[in-house]
């Protein structure tokens, strides 16, 4: 019974220091990483950025104009009945072939 208490209260203690040493104290923030703060924009300043952006807007909608076709890269090559099937026996042809001479197994053994 002893042992257990001991124990038990050895775990409870490091559980408690873990979270007590985990608090940092003072400065939430001693590196400084933040940004220094800058005086607040003028209104003619934001108006001015507005102007810029609503520019480089237009001129961006100009370029790419909705309703233009893309441009095709080509036609593909459409192949007839007769010379799928020829392909497709020619094909089989080889496999048969390989199958043969035991360069393919069949795959049951």
């Amino acid at each position: 019974m002893k042992k257990t208490l001991l124990t038990i209260s050895i775990v409870l203690a490091q559980m408690l220091a873990v979270g007590a040493f985990a608090q940092t104290k003072g400065e939430a923030d001693p590196a400084q990483s933040k940004a220094a703060p800058s005086a607040p924009a003028t209104a003619a300043e934001k108006a001015q950025a507005k102007a810029t952006r609503k520019a480089e807007g237009a001129k961006a909608a100009k370029a790419d104009q909705p309703g233009e076709a893309p441009k095709s890269a080509g036609v593909a090559k459409v192949a007839t009945k007769e010379e799928k099937a020829a392909a497709k026996a020619k094909r089989k042809a080889a496999a048969k072939d390989a199958l043969k001479k035991g360069q393919i197994s069949s795959g049951e053994k």
